[in-house]
């Protein structure tokens, strides 16, 4: 394939606008996300000049209603899009999406089906304070029947995206604020990424570092800094939350007998506690030290960024728990 480097927002855009382009079926609904503002992070500048606002839906600043609504387009055949500006904002709807989103298909037999996708944006770093910068996919994780995508570059924020519009499910589209602007090598061609299937992001052998979204590239800041010191980490990174690939993880932590669970959501009540207890479960007699999860410490998140540098996981506490786990 022939490669080009863009940035993980200009990859979600080529996404959407060749999800547009290949089904007349694909609309997009949100706060702000036609121009001139295209959205919060500016993912869908330009779209509704090219494909116009019955495509690109402005809708007014009520969740809980236009949710409803993309649920009810997707229901009767359309495969909507919808934007929530921040992952915060899914408290507004959380009844169409827990209560009816996530059980339509089961409560109907498979009979109707729910091809609705919801793209939103959580994660630390811009001193967005409270309301505006929480990690909640354990929120999703926890409801059957949805389908959770955390990319961590480019290149899997488009192909999970594409993957995401063309399922018959709903899905939970989890970008990071901070990786926006990052950039990687994206194929021209059209090409999918399937849910399910992790990726060694960097081989190793002393312990494996299970992460998603933003921390695997903090993770892969750690490993540098094990190699100086003699440890050799592999990073796993998930990719999909839902469904899970256990074979990679599981194959991962028995080559390596230790095991890291890290991600930026509190580590309380956070999906780092499944993915150890089924490290534990299923890799048992492989381990040769417990399982440590890192998360976010338990506080609201602070507007002030000095706070919020000291609640956030980084390079330097996944280069802790690994050398611990070793020695």
């Amino acid at each position: 394939m022939a490669m080009r480097e863009i940035t993980y927002r200009e990859a979600l855009k080529e996404a959407l606008r060749e999800e547009m382009k290949r089904d007349e079926r694909v609309f997009l609904m949100g706060e702000d996300i036609a121009d001139p503002f295209g959205g919060a992070y500016k993912v869908t500048l330009g779209l509704s000049s090219e494909f116009g606002t019955d495509r690109v839906m402005q809708t007014p600043i009520s969740e809980l209603g236009y949710i409803g609504a993309a649920l009810g387009a997707a229901l009767t055949g359309m495969r909507p899009v919808a934007e929530l500006m921040y992952i915060d904002f899914a408290t507004m709807a959380m009844d169409q999406i827990a209560n009816q989103a996530a059980k339509i298909r089961y409560m109907s037999g498979g009979q109707a089906r729910v091809p609705l996708v919801i793209r939103t944006q959580g994660g630390l770093g811009r001193s967005s304070a409270a309301h505006h910068a929480q990690s909640l996919e354990a929120w999703f994780v926890h409801l059957p029947g949805f389908l959770v995508a955390m990319p961590s570059t480019p290149y899997d924020a488009k192909g999970l995206l594409k993957t995401a519009v063309r399922d018959d499910n709903p899905v939970l589209f989890l970008e990071n604020a901070m990786l926006y602007n990052d950039k990687g090598d994206v194929p021209q061609e059209d090409y999918t990424v399937p849910f399910g299937q992790a990726r060694i992001a960097h081989a190793g052998k002393d312990v494996t570092v299970v992460t998603y979204s933003r921390m695997v590239r903090e993770a892969l800041k750690a490993t540098g800094t094990l190699e100086t010191q003699g440890i050799s980490a592999e990073v796993i990174d998930l990719r999909t939350l839902i469904p899970l690939d256990w074979e990679t993880v599981i194959g991962s932590v028995k080559k390596t007998g230790r095991a890291v669970v890290v991600h930026e959501a509190y580590k309380k009540g956070g999906v780092g506690g499944d993915i150890a207890s089924e490290i534990v479960a299923r890799a048992f007699d492989y381990l040769d030290a417990p399982v440590m999860r890192i998360g976010a410490k338990d506080a609201p998140i602070p507007f002030s960024r000095p706070l919020e540098e000291a609640i956030l996981p980084g390079p330097a506490d996944i280069v802790e728990a690994c050398k611990a786990l070793v020695a």
